[in-house]
């Protein structure tokens, strides 16, 4: 008791306090506080506040410029695609997500346009459109020319009467379509960076056809924008 008392009366009578660390440093054991105006990041493990970017994952680090959670997917349109009044895609530029109404749309409008990219919607739609269309005519032709059809020595069906119509109508489609169907190919092309000259490749039999089968189904590079004609 007289140790303790005597301490107190050499310090005026007070009790010893603990000493307290300068401002802005940490007690021992303790986290070091984040600076002004910031807000420290949360425990391992838990949510950050509402409104805040989540962190990156362990030993990953988020893109240059971009948090983690403004990453593009994969197949997704590149950053700052272009626009044009009220928000719409001007028709120089490609369509991403374009649906089968506004893709066969801009494939009539740019008849002969090779400038320029064109999304894989844009693409496969009119593909798609173009098949059911044959098939349709195809079945409609064969039914309507099986009254007065005749077979040949080889066995080949010659179609009556009925499917003359049809044969014009299946020239005229073909020959009116075969300009924008290499436009579109070229452009097509042009989204993946690549030269619209690879159309050539069709020439190849068989195998012509399936190299540019599998470069169509190819997302889009943003290197492919050198091919872009912008206009009014």
């Amino acid at each position: 008791m007289s140790d303790q008392n005597d301490g107190a009366d050499q310090r005026g009578g007070q009790p010893q306090q603990p000493q307290q660390p300068p401002y802005g440093q940490p007690s021992y054991g303790q986290p070091t506080p984040p600076p002004y105006g910031q807000q420290s990041p949360p425990p391992y493990g838990q949510q950050p506040p509402y409104g805040q970017p989540a962190p990156p994952p362990y030993g990953q680090q988020p893109g240059y410029g971009l948090p983690s959670y403004a990453q593009p997917s994969y197949g997704q349109p590149p950053q700052g695609s272009p626009s044009g009044p009220g928000g719409s895609v001007p028709l120089w530029a490609p369509l991403y997500g374009a649906g089968p109404v506004v893709a066969v749309k801009r494939f009539f409008l740019k008849y002969a346009d090779f400038t320029g990219r064109a999304s894989r919607s844009e693409y496969w739609w009119v593909v798609l459109a173009n098949t059911v269309l044959y098939f349709v005519l195809g079945i409609v032709g064969f039914l309507a020319g099986l009254p007065g059809s005749t077979t040949d020595y080889d066995g080949t069906l010659e179609p009556g009467p009925g499917f003359i119509p049809f044969g014009f109508v299946f020239a005229i489609l073909f020959f009116g379509t075969i300009v924008p169907f290499l436009s579109l190919g070229a452009r097509r092309l042009h989204d993946i960076d690549l030269s619209g000259w690879l159309l050539l490749i069709n020439l190849v039999p068989y195998l012509g056809g399936f190299v540019i089968f599998i470069l169509s189904l190819l997302g889009p590079k943003p290197g492919g924008a050198r091919f872009d004609r912008p206009r009014a």
